[in-house]
């Protein structure tokens, strides 16, 4: 299972409708989103590592200078765009990448690699938490903190914290952006490998597994066995962009199949294009049987609206139908007149895994826009101008459905370098609970 095979295969490679060429030239229909409450956790949020982790992850943010050259003395780089400096001490809590609901307030939240990449985050220990949100205060409360550690030696190759009897699991060994609960524990969707990670209840390492269908494996520039001279070239063997791995993936309803998404298309090496359909950009949603630990030959097409887009999550609602996230780079609000490249795409857009045309290209049913959603209580304590409230973060990779008429969604901040609500202030973990009843019935 953790054997890579190292081969390259690229195929073919009140409603307000937008045009969108996809499978049956139909146009998905936009929907209202009203909101209905908004909570948010202070970016300055942070963690003690377990009592059992080593002194070096007392400290976070040592690698974060702009060559990444070690730095440890506290608060000694420092951010113009911000004002914070690092390294800080504890662990960051945030950012919060994938989402699950369960119930009563409560969800299940992942914070994802670290400081953004490979090379800067070898203090950021992985966890993942269950928040309770108390939106009557507009408080977010984390009643439990689980951090990943792999003490049976389960990775296959190097980590961070290899000596140690411990063995937790840093941002420099997986970028894990999507998570799913199961029966015995939990499987977690990597940028990296790109791999799916399974461990038990306790955040214990069971299983690390490969990504190769019809043999052809997917990989990226920041998988552990390719050894690149230079972090920015590329080789034969490379087929997945960096940050371009798992980002969303979902589940099926009777927890069986994982459905792992890619948030950017894949490439050839040689020519360097993405991959398209059609002339289509198009992002791979792959299935396997996470009780057999197999993958299937089951491949579907989710078509972006433009290459550069990205996703940021992927749930399913029911037994076929899926809300993903899809985004634009930008952040800030273009109504407020300070960022220089402005949130302008930010949207939900319900799929039905069903609906697909010849060549397994999904169609986009409906959408929401994050950008114009209805506030006309001014419920929410920023973001709102004339009744309507946005959502301009750069990177929003948090969906899920609450009941039949309300979804979740909340933002990745990449703390501390987004800054998408304020000027010259790093964001806050936001979270909103949307009216979408309609969105929800679409077909």
């Amino acid at each position: 299972m953790l054997r890579l095979s190292i081969a390259l295969a690229l195929t073919t490679l009140t409603a307000a409708p937008i045009a969108f060429a996809d499978n049956k030239s139909k146009v998905a229909t936009e929907y209202e989103a009203t909101l209905k409450t908004h909570a948010q956790l202070s970016a300055q949020s942070f963690i003690l590592p377990p009592s059992n982790a080593a002194d070096y992850f007392n400290q976070s943010g040592r690698f974060t200078s702009k060559n990444n050259h070690r730095s440890d003395i506290p608060y000694s780089i420092y951010d113009d765009a911000t004002d914070l400096a690092r390294p800080f001490p504890g662990q960051p809590l945030q950012g919060f990448s994938g989402i699950r609901s369960l119930g009563d307030n409560k969800f299940l939240v992942l914070t994802d690699n670290g400081f953004g990449t490979k090379a800067n985050s070898a203090d950021a220990m992985l966890m993942f938490h269950e928040v309770e949100v108390r939106w009557e205060t507009g408080r977010v409360v984390v009643n439990k903190t689980t951090f990943l550690s792999d003490p049976n030696n389960k990775v296959p190759f190097p980590i961070t914290d290899e000596t140690s009897e411990q063995r937790y699991l840093t941002g420099e060994d997986f970028d894990i952006e999507s998570i799913q609960p199961v029966d015995d524990g939990y499987w977690f969707g990597d940028e990296f490998g790109p791999w799916l990670i399974k461990t038990n209840k306790l955040g214990i390492i069971e299983s690390v597994v490969a990504t190769t269908i019809d043999n052809m494996s997917y990989i990226s520039p920041d998988n552990a066995f390719v050894k690149l001279a230079n972090p920015n070239e590329t080789a034969p063997e490379i087929n997945t962009k960096r940050s371009g791995g798992f980002e969303g993936m979902a589940i099926s309803k009777d927890g069986k199949t994982l459905f792992p998404l890619l948030e950017k298309p894949m490439i050839d090496a040689k020519t360097l294009k993405s991959e398209t359909i059609n002339g289509h950009p198009v992002l791979r949603i792959l299935a396997f049987n996470n009780q057999q630990q197999q993958w299937l030959d089951t491949v579907r097409y989710y078509p972006l609206e433009d290459a550069n887009h990205a996703i940021g999550d992927f749930n399913m609602i029911d037994e076929n139908r899926a809300l993903i996230i899809e985004r634009d780079s930008g952040q800030g609000d273009a109504r407020e007149g300070w960022a220089s490249n402005p949130a302008q795409f930010k949207r939900v857009y319900l799929i039905d895994l069903r609906d697909k045309d010849e060549n397994d290209v999904l169609r986009k049913i409906a959408y929401i826009d994050l950008m114009k959603i209805k506030d006309p209580n001014e419920i929410a304590p920023r973001g709102t101008i004339e009744g309507i409230f946005s959502f301009p973060f750069v990177t929003i990779e948090d969906v899920d459905r609450v009941d039949e008429n309300t979804i979740i969604i909340a933002n990745d901040n990449n703390y501390p370098f987004s800054v998408g609500r304020q000027k010259g202030r790093a964001d806050d973990n936001e979270f909103i609970l949307l009216e979408v009843a309609d969105f929800l019935k679409a077909k």
